[in-house]
């Protein structure tokens, strides 16, 4: 039998499970996409991608389609919360794709989604399941099975790409809940017209100040406004009502900048979101079940990457097993093997950024010379280890080589 007619299961059809499925279905590999929800439908707010995510969606042959998607901001804006000054500018316009090749964007959630789903509906090899609840799996007899609420599915091997609370990493790793750093999140988008003039519309905008910080940009060519606020709150673990969330939000952003309260104003509280992370970690494969995205490394939103390690996961882990031939184990051994550097890197940066967004006292007066201090050739090289790109492996390293991270591509300075 070809291996590649033994479906391989991926569970999660997010942007890191709808990559991986894409890239093998583009070799040839049949796949199936287990999904909990009623349909696989794009949800969700604004992201940012940096040029290191289009390294991959090349390979893809989607950098078009997601470009046509997505507003071009001028820079990446961090103001200080209480005085609204400038602590740092990043341009992300020509100078950034000068030197980083492809540009920084942002993009609604909802239509990188839908780019990467109508992708996979022209792929025959790709099958979708929706409505479909995996809750662990079995290998037994040779055999690897996701375990369902619909009963047994068979497959080659098993892809948890099932987010920040997997159920398929539960299974592997007995370690509890994510680690919660005590901050919550509400997000919002509002059409552009609603906006008041005097708040920056252009660039990405983070306002951080002491245990808080707001984060907006335009989505679809201008016209809707993405707002993000997080903030420190004992109550971090509770869910409150309206009023109460209302109530702790006044008291927190008492002192920040009046644009930031016009945000405030702008946005809907119903719902909130826990801000947490997990611990890096060496190994996240066990035989033919391996981990992607945030199912294996998820990181705080410091640096704006989560979407973009999903990408890159997926189109290194598809041209590992594609290279396998059919050994899962060894392909997802080397995935591993070339991912976990990157991506632990990521999330202790993030780490070690978010608390220099929020430091307080005499901190915040470090921060802001430390950071009036660099110039825009010293921003880039601090990031030219992130948006320089991955470098997919080439060729399998079998069972008792040494497998080592792939040197990342450099680009060319001007």
């Amino acid at each position: 039998m070809d291996p590649k007619d033994h479906p391989i299961l991926i569970v999660g059809g997010g942007l890191g499970g709808l990559t991986t499925a894409l890239a093998l279905g583009h070799k040839g590999w049949r796949v199936q996409v287990l999904e909990q929800a009623p349909e696989i439908e794009p949800i969700g707010y604004g992201i940012q991608l940096g040029p290191n995510v289009f390294h991959m969606l090349e390979r893809l042959g989607l950098v078009d389609a997601v470009l046509a998607q997505s507003h071009f901001p001028g820079a990446c804006v961090w103001l200080d919360a209480e005085d609204g000054e400038e602590i740092e500018r990043v341009p992300t316009g020509v100078q950034l794709r000068r030197r980083f090749k492809y540009p920084y964007v942002v993009i609604h959630r909802v239509d990188l989604h839908r780019v990467l789903l109508d992708a996979c509906h022209g792929v025959p090899q790709i099958e979708l399941r929706p409505s479909t609840t995996v809750t662990g799996f079995e290998e037994a007899d040779g055999h690897i099975r996701a375990v369902t609420d619909r009963g047994r599915i068979e497959g080659a091997a098993i892809v948890g790409a099932d987010g920040l609370r997997s159920r398929i990493r539960a299974q592997l790793f007995d370690e509890g809940e994510p680690h919660a750093i005590g901050y919550v999140a509400h997000r919002t988008v509002r059409p552009m017209a609603e906006v008041p003039p005097h708040v920056r519309r252009d660039d990405v905008c983070l306002w951080a100040g002491p245990g808080f910080h707001i984060v907006h940009y335009p989505l679809r060519r201008g016209e809707l406004f993405n707002i993000v606020a997080v903030f420190r709150t004992p109550t971090y673990a509770e869910k409150l009502d309206l009023a109460g969330y209302a109530a702790e939000i006044r008291r927190t952003y008492q002192t920040a900048h009046p644009v930031m309260k016009t945000l405030l104003a702008l946005m809907d509280f119903e719902r909130r979101w826990v801000i947490a992370d997990r611990d890096p970690i060496r190994h996240w494969s066990r035989g033919r079940v391996t981990l992607l995205g945030d199912a294996a490394h998820p990181a705080l939103q410091s640096l704006a990457q989560g979407a973009c390690m999903a990408i890159e996961d997926g189109v290194c882990l598809a041209e590992l097993i594609d290279l396998a031939g059919g050994d899962h184990a060894a392909a997802f051994a080397q995935y591993q093997s070339a991912r976990v550097v990157r991506t632990a890197r990521l999330q202790l940066e993030c780490r070690s950024l978010w608390d220099v967004y929020h430091a307080e006292g005499i901190a915040r007066d470090v921060v802001r010379q430390t950071f009036a201090e660099r110039s825009d050739a010293d921003v880039y090289q601090c990031l030219a280890w992130l948006y320089d790109g991955f470098a997919v492996p080439t060729e399998l390293r079998r069972s008792g080589s040494r497998t080592e991270p792939p040197v990342l591509r450099r680009a060319a300075s001007s």
